[in-house]
Parts: C-alpha cells; sequence; structure tokens
C-alpha cells in the first residue's frame, strides 16, 4: 500500500479547515488534493482528534503484528501435522 504524503495530524488539521468554514474545493485546491480524497479521509478521520487517530494508527500496527504472527504458527502446525502423518 502506498504511505500518504500527509500525517494523520496534517489530515486532521485539513479536515478542521474545511469545517472551520472553508469551502471544500478551496481547502482541496490549497492542499493538492481531490474531493474525493478528502471525502475518504472525511469518512476514515472525521470526528477524530490527533491522539484518537495515533491511537488507531497503533492499533492497526499491532492487529497487523499478530496476524502475521498467528499466519507463522499455523504454517508451523500445518508442516507438524505434515510430518506425523507421514509416519
Amino acid at each position: 500500500m502506498r504511505k500518504s504524503r500527509f500525517t494523520e495530524a496534517q489530515i486532521i488539521g485539513v479536515l478542521r479547515e474545511q469545517e472551520a468554514g472553508g469551502t471544500t474545493d478551496e481547502v482541496c485546491r490549497r492542499h493538492g488534493i481531490s474531493p474525493q480524497t478528502f471525502y475518504r479521509w472525511k469518512a476514515k478521520y472525521g470526528g477524530l482528534e490527533v491522539s484518537d487517530a495515533q491511537k488507531l494508527k497503533a492499533l492497526g500496527d499491532e492487529n497487523r503484528r499478530l496476524k502475521k504472527l498467528l499466519a507463522e504458527s499455523m504454517l508451523d502446525v500445518a508442516a507438524l501435522k505434515d510430518l506425523l502423518g507421514k509416519n
């Protein structure tokens, strides 16, 4: 997945700027993003504070790490079952 040019704090700042009274088109043009990107950010980060976004990212990283550990352990179990099945 491609890394964003903007951090969570910057994205929330852009959303706050629009909420403060700026038009969506004006905010998008100023920051060099498309309206589609703005609305995608709004769906994901709307109503979040910067600390909430950081917690969300940390939880996502932890979830990714745990899924990787689970997949590795499932491979180990499958390999052991395969070895026991041959005997």
